[in-house]
Parts: structure tokens; C-alpha cells; sequence
């Protein structure tokens, strides 16, 4: 038995006191992976995660995740996972996106720059 208690959560309300270009803060974890949720109104950095797929669930607004050989549009209610190691970034469509990700919690980010800098990139 648990000391936890089950705690209703709801994204888009949340998102809604957001006001920063971009804000990606922890909702809560599920075993070894955890809930994040990303407001953005401006484009992410090249990025992957070695250790973890990343999973995009739409919750407002178009999300685009580009990758070197092309791009995706995420809209509320659609999900994407995108598989360790590959290279990403992500941007809304309009003004502003909400999504969730589900990845292991701890999973590790290397940019772009990173990779290039130990010669190891292409990005």
C-alpha cells in the first residue's frame, strides 16, 4: 500500500497560466518515466536523447518535429514517439503548441552543438 493519492491533472488549463516562449515543466512520473509538459511559442534547439524515446502527445495547438530528412505535424489529440537517438527539434505550427512527453525520467539531452563539438554530429 501507497502513501499516494490519485490527482487529477489538467494540461491545457495548466498551460493556460504559462506566458514564457517556451516553459517544459514535470507533471508527475509513471514508474521510470516521467510526464512533461512543453508550451512553446518559439522553436526548440537540434536535440536527441540517447537513453530514451521521446513520446508527443498533442494537447493544443500544431507541433512540428523536425528532422533532418523532414518534418511531422503533432495536432491535439495525436501522439508520436520518436526513438532514442534520433535527431529532432520542435516548433509550433501557429502561435503557440502544448503537448506532453513521456520519456525515462533522467534520459539524457545532447544538442546539436554538443555532438559537433566532439566531432560525433551532423545536425
Amino acid at each position: 500500500m501507497t502513501d499516494r493519492s490519485p490527482v487529477l491533472v489538467d494540461p491545457l488549463t495548466l498551460s493556460q497560466a504559462l506566458l514564457e516562449a517556451y516553459q517544459n515543466i514535470s507533471l508527475g512520473k509513471v514508474n521510470d518515466h516521467e510526464i512533461r509538459m512543453s508550451v512553446m511559442t518559439e522553436q526548440f534547439r537540434w536535440h536527441r536523447h540517447p537513453d530514451s524515446d521521446e513520446t508527443f502527445l498533442g494537447v493544443d495547438g500544431e507541433l512540428i518535429i523536425e528532422f533532418p530528412d523532414g518534418e511531422l505535424v503533432v495536432k491535439a489529440g495525436q501522439f508520436v514517439t520518436v526513438p532514442a537517438g534520433t535527431l529532432h527539434r520542435t516548433r509550433p505550427a501557429g502561435e503557440r503548441s502544448v503537448n506532453l512527453t513521456f520519456e525515462r525520467a533522467g534520459a539524457k539531452t545532447i544538442f546539436a552543438e554538443q555532438d559537433r563539438s566532439h566531432g560525433n554530429g551532423s545536425g
